[in-house]
């Protein structure tokens, strides 16, 4: 990680890199992991610093950035005219929604909604840096339950790690930094963010198989209509985990030119058939402005896990349910 940070930042100087801050106008403080969207669906993220690089070079015919983050009006600037600070202002009116739930008191019970890994590499969403996977949790009965864990099936291994474990090689290391959202049932579709914490994690090559992730301090209350639980990669960090500045795809010279792939990151996430009713939901972040769809043939068509039938992410939950008083 030290050689792949000091390559970035030759990398940043030859191509002319700007480094721009993003701060809360109020307070001068960083605005964290903000949504910076070039347009034509590219964009990045800035770091735990409100930091984020742009270059004329290496983002060709880019003329307006949108800045945006949870809790903030979106900012429009144009790149001829982007200095080292940007100042979001708050949205109040968002923020005024956001819903305050004092910590359940009593005896509670610990349930677990079981999560669905497996260790099939061809059965696994490759994640990218645009992409944000819900998954719908329902509330079956009028107990008070809150959230003590997600239980969240990763895979590690690269697509050859079979063939390379016999050689006895090392797993290839990596750093990759997960956010986690939380969102209301806006008719059966994820609404409003039930919370503008920033909720991270980080998993690594060697992460477990189902990697639980305590979150019994943010006190998340399922609502009565139920509740998306989402996870969405900002990218790889260093060592200290710090975020790196990630590109949103690789240039791939091709007989027919160059072409712009994806670029995806580990770990891959299992999806699954075992789940009866379809409760995963998507949105490219940089695309079709932002909105949420249903995983589905009808809304993907070019899914070859759709076309296996694996219409969900295989997320798990462990509750608190409270007695009734």
């Amino acid at each position: 990680m030290k050689y792949l940070s000091f390559l970035i930042g030759i990398i940043s100087i030859q191509l002319g890199f700007s480094q721009t801050f993003v701060k809360d106008s109020l307070n001068n403080q960083p605005v964290s992991f903000a949504t910076i969207d070039f347009g034509n669906g590219y964009g990045t993220f800035a770091d735990e610093e409100g930091k984020f690089y742009y270059s004329e070079k290496l983002y060709k015919g880019i003329d307006t950035l949108i800045i945006s983050a949870l809790g903030y009006k979106k900012k429009k600037i144009a790149t001829n005219k982007l200095t080292d600070t940007i100042k979001l202002p708050h949205e109040a009116s968002m923020l005024e929604e956001v819903i305050v739930t004092a910590k359940p008191k009593g005896k509670f019970k610990i349930i677990t909604i079981k999560p669905n890994g497996h260790e099939d590499y061809f059965k696994c969403w490759l994640p990218t840096i645009e992409s944000e996977i819900a998954v719908y949790f329902p509330n079956n009965s009028p107990n008070t339950k809150r959230i003590s864990k997600l239980l969240l099936p990763i895979k590690t291994e690269a697509k050859n790690w079979d063939k390379r474990h016999k050689d006895k090689h090392e797993k290839r290391p990596f750093s990759t930094l997960f956010r986690v959202h939380f969102y209301e049932n806006n008719k059966g579709m994820p609404g409003d963010v039930l919370t503008y914490e920033k909720i991270l994690f980080i998993a690594n090559q060697d992460t477990d198989p189902i990697f639980e992730l305590d979150v019994t301090e943010s006190n998340i209350i399922i609502p009565k209509d139920g509740i998306f639980v989402s996870i969405q990669v900002l990218g790889y960090t260093d060592k200290d985990g710090k975020l790196l500045p990630n590109k949103k795809y690789k240039e791939v010279e091709t007989k027919r030119g160059i072409v712009r792939v994806s670029t995806t990151f580990r770990p891959l996430l299992p999806f699954t058939d075992k789940i009866a009713s379809k409760q995963t939901f998507v949105k490219r972040i940089f695309h079709n402005n932002g909105k949420w769809v249903l995983f589905d043939l009808k809304n993907i068509n070019n899914s070859n896990l759709l076309k296996a039938g694996l219409n969900n992410y295989g997320m798990g939950l462990e509750v608190e349910v409270y007695k009734e008083k």
